[in-house]
């Protein structure tokens, strides 16, 4: 593997304390995590007293203020292990950072702090039943009512829904703009007439707790608007550049993941009485994986790079969750082919990484949809 040069020795530092930490207190835990669909909340306290939560909030608000490498570790390593149901990416790479942009003071000062320290945990309810990657396609209303909105409407496929304190939710102020009638809304939870429906049962991703979320005239006060009114679409699509290269991230580092326990289960894999390793399919399988994890790794580095100088596009973010994401499909698959029968077995992990791995093709985007973004950027008048 190409040596990486986006992490400095303070990062690599780090890393050791974020793989420390899941080790002992992710690791161990995970698969009674995946029976009871969610992590625990004291995970959560624990990774907040560390620091592994939202690292680049500004240190007035009690953050590190550090750059989105930080982010990227976290994201690697739990990515590295297989603890798919750690929402921590979603808290601190999308969540969070809607409230440092456009939050105001008032709201930074009220659920910074807490979102650091683990007492708070977001999610964002874009997705509707009738709306996936079709943003301006939404249904939920919030209609002013004097000094308050009304909300109302339902989400769906919500990571972090069941847990989460704080959601991020996205509803129309006016129907009839189109996209500039799109609003942002903190809401919390316990708050009259908003419900959180059951733990919704995924094919992969069985720790992370997915919701769908129920608005039935939840008033809220005006303080509870997430920047300017008709602005909110306007702010998704300037996140979600960020949202897509934790999605690429991820998967690279699953990938990673499963490339280091393929190799060391066929060396140890016997056949026909020798390694499954010497096998010439087996060599070749692999040597193509590398080469293509390789040049994975490189681009993503180096969209990592751009981003973290402010240089990181939407279209270079459409780019690099689809061939990351793909690449990530027939690498898994592959690899679970060199596990034979045992590759299908729950209690391997390259099967988990198989099932976890098929929705990241769909959330953030579907592939389609990036292929769209890329394509119209191609043919546009210079």
């Amino acid at each position: 593997m190409i040596p990486r040069t986006i992490f400095t020795e303070e990062h690599e530092q780090f890393r050791t304390s974020v793989r420390r930490f899941l080790e002992n207190e992710a690791v161990p835990f995970h698969h009674q995590w995946e029976q009871e669909g969610q992590v625990s909340r004291e995970l959560w306290l624990k990774a907040g007293e560390l620091g592994m939560l939202a690292p680049m909030t500004p240190e007035a608000y009690g953050g590190l203020e550090l750059d989105y490498r930080y982010n990227a570790i976290v994201d690697e390593e739990i990515a590295l292990l297989g603890l798919t149901g750690i929402g921590f990416g979603l808290h601190s790479d999308i969540g969070v950072p809607y409230i440092v942009n456009f939050g105001s003071e008032e709201q930074k000062q009220e659920y910074l702090p807490r979102c650091i320290s683990g007492e708070i945990i977001t999610a964002i309810a874009m997705t509707e039943p009738g709306a996936g990657s079709d943003l301006q396609g939404i249904r939920t209303t919030a209609v002013k009512d004097g000094d308050d909105y009304i909300i109302n409407g339902s989400k769906t496929f919500i990571t972090n829904g069941q847990m989460a304190d704080l959601v991020i939710v996205v509803a129309k102020t006016d129907p009839t703009a189109g996209a500039r009638g799109t609003s942002l809304f903190l809401i919390e939870a316990g708050t009259a007439g908003f419900e959180k429906g059951q733990n919704l049962h995924k094919l992969g991703m069985k720790a992370q707790d997915t919701s769908e979320l129920f608005f039935n005239d939840v008033r809220v006060p005006k303080t509870a608007l997430l920047g300017e009114e008709g602005k909110g679409f306007i702010y998704l699509m300037q996140e979600l550049p960020q949202e897509r290269l934790n999605i690429a991230i991820n998967a690279v580092g699953s990938m990673q993941g499963v490339m280091t326990q393929t190799i060391a289960y066929v060396k140890e894999r016997q056949a026909f009485g020798k390694s499954v390793a010497t096998f010439q399919n087996t060599q070749f399988t692999l040597a193509d994986l590398d080469a293509k994890l390789s040049m994975m790794q490189v681009y993503i580095d180096r969209c990592l790079e751009l981003h973290i100088n402010k240089r990181f596009d939407a279209v270079e973010a459409a780019k690099a969750k689809l061939v990351s994401t793909e690449l990530q499909g027939e690498l898994i698959d592959a690899c679970l082919q060199l596990h034979g029968g045992y590759g299908y077995m729950w209690e391997y992990p390259v099967g988990r990484a198989f099932v976890d791995a098929r929705v990241q093709r769909i959330y953030g985007g579907t592939n389609e949809i990036m292929k769209l973004i890329i394509g119209r950027d191609l043919i546009k008048d210079d």
